[in-house]
């Protein structure tokens, strides 16, 4: 694809994300320009900039492993350049061309601040610099927040946050998808039609995470082991293996404004919370923007906070105005702006899962008097309960999608209220309690809200995944779920499946308590769910009643 192709898409993809006519389309594009790093190793870094007074204006400065090609320089590096940036666009160690060797995550900090200390001494610098980018280009600003020079005004992380991966990794829900996905992604990213590879390989990557023992499956995925995702299975996110990259504790230390933005089915969400109410609770200056997007999703929101917040704090002017937390609703498909995450006025109100099938405010002791007889269903690993749309990092199947299918396996349960008498608003953080006994000690538990239209179409809106040690014993299991924004309209039903998987996105739970890379057979077991007086099963959700 030549300039004049690459300049015409990116025409297309900017009107498509609805912003603003650009300054001017006249860039010039300085390729591979050596920054050195204080071991001597050089990074390569590309510069666009408007031909004409590119040097007075403020940097955009994105650090990416990805390389520095069509797929970051159409649709995010040249509409900052033609509206008031100067991009310095750089491949981090040990790809694209950037000496050294790539180890994931390891070198963000060093490199990062070695970078910033390299672009303020450069005859075009402007005199300020914005950090901006998603996930990986994120997740490098977090690396080196607490160091930031003076020069550095201000910071855009978009669905990321400052531990990336290691909420996938919890010895109590290992999401495995996410970091095989990208394992392979990146292991095979310099070759030739690594991008259609990278499109059409999710049925051959689903078909490698079966692979036993799990720890061959990327032999099956690429035809060798590959160090990280060796890593991802033997490192638990708690292991002092992964300390160095970890850079959560550098959040609060944050001097610039931090505007982050995020989707109610992005990968990141929860780190991303997090880090957005440490800066709050350190009093310092940030916006949170989530709307109803997926990790791979492009939405034009994203690019104008980039413009509009990133060249306020660059030029030293008035922030445009907003309360600091900004959520698009779904169900209602509108924004809202809040004070503060989690938002006040939505009090937590527990509903009760019951018997046929029944969800209801009021708990089963209330309303039914004496046990009713719990509801089993048989998991088998083998055939493991699949993921169906949700949080996935995959460029189809991922987001909001109906559930009939997922919903008609006998391994799946469902919870469902009476039609709504009146809109009912949920925003915040939800969880669920649910009582739950195994034939076997070792076990998954799966919660999923859903919305059911009047058509009786049912749509995943958050989920969670908590695995249990001990699950042969009657015990109550608490499940965080993504946190959300949506209204349930009136005529609407609320809805709870309870299962044991949603593979690949979750690991398979064998059922044997083999550590997961080494776990060579698969053992179906016969899962309980109770909800009597005694063992109340409910999903608590942070709710506001909306007078239709």
């Amino acid at each position: 694809m030549n300039l004049g192709d690459l300049h015409l898409m990116s025409q297309l993809i900017q009107r498509q994300l609805g912003l603003d006519p650009p300054l001017t389309r006249d860039l010039i594009v300085e390729r591979e320009l050596p920054v050195p790093m204080p071991d001597g190793t050089v990074l390569l870094a590309d510069r666009w900039a408007p031909r004409t007074g590119g040097d007075s204006l403020p940097v955009a400065l994105m650090r990416c492993p990805y390389g520095r090609g069509a797929m970051y320089s159409v649709g995010m590096v040249r509409p900052l350049a033609e509206r008031g940036f100067q991009v310095i666009l750089q491949s981090a160690r040990g790809t694209f061309g950037s000496g050294g060797t790539f180890e994931p995550m390891r070198n963000e900090r060093e490199d990062g601040l070695a970078t910033l200390d390299w672009l303020v001494k450069q005859p075009w610098f402007g005199g300020s610099i914005v950090l901006v980018g998603p996930s990986y280009l994120g997740y490098v600003q977090w690396a080196m927040a607490d160091r930031l020079p003076p020069e550095v005004k201000a910071m855009i992380p978009q669905v990321t946050e400052s531990a990336l991966t290691l909420d996938f990794l919890r010895p109590d829900a290992f999401a495995l998808e996410t970091p095989f996905g990208w394992g392979v992604m990146v292991d095979g990213q310099e070759r030739r039609g690594a991008m259609l590879r990278l499109i059409t390989g999710v049925k051959k990557n689903e078909q490698a995470m079966r692979t036993l023992p799990l720890g061959q499956a990327d032999v099956a995925a690429v035809g060798h082991h590959t160090k990280y995702i060796q890593d991802i299975l033997a490192h638990d996110a708690d292991d002092p293996y992964w300390a160095s990259i970890n850079h959560r504790d550098r959040v609060a230390e944050v001097t610039v404004p931090v505007s982050s933005i995020g989707g109610w089915y992005d990968i990141f969400l929860p780190g991303q919370l997090r880090d957005f109410m440490t800066l709050q609770e350190a009093g310092r200056t940030a916006r949170l923007t989530i709307g109803p997007w997926t990790h791979l999703s492009m939405d034009g929101a994203m690019m104008r906070e980039a413009i509009e917040f990133g060249l306020a704090c660059a030029r030293g002017e008035e922030l445009p105005p907003r309360k600091p937390v900004r959520l698009y609703v779904m169900g209602e498909n509108a924004w809202h702006e809040f004070e503060s995450w989690p938002p006040p006025g939505y009090p937590p109100r527990p509903f009760y899962l019951g018997a046929d099938g029944a969800l209801a405010a009021e708990p089963p002791g209330d309303s039914a008097p004496g046990d009713s007889a719990p509801d089993a269903y048989r998991y088998d690993p083998a055939d493991p309960t699949p993921a169906v749309g949700g949080v996935r990092m995959v460029f189809r199947g991922a987001g909001r999608v109906e559930n009939a299918k997922l919903e008609a396996r006998p391994d799946v349960l469902t919870y469902t209220t009476a039609p709504l008498d009146s809109d009912v608003e949920v925003v915040g953080e939800v969880s669920a309690a649910i009582w739950f006994q195994s034939s076997l000690p070792h076990a998954d538990v799966f919660v999923r809200l859903c919305d059911v239209d009047p058509h009786g179409k049912s749509w995943n809106i958050c989920d969670g995944l908590t695995s249990v040690s001990g699950a042969d014993e009657l015990a109550r299991v608490t499940v965080r779920l993504w946190p959300t924004a949506y209204r349930f309209k009136r005529g609407h039903r609320i809805r709870v499946q309870v299962a044991s998987g949603a593979f690949p996105r979750y690991a398979r739970n064998p059922g044997t308590g083999e550590p997961r890379a080494a776990a060579t057979r698969l053992l179906p077991a016969t899962q309980s769910v109770y909800h009597d007086g005694e063992h109340p099963s409910s999903i608590t959700l942070p709710v506001r009643a909306v007078q239709a």
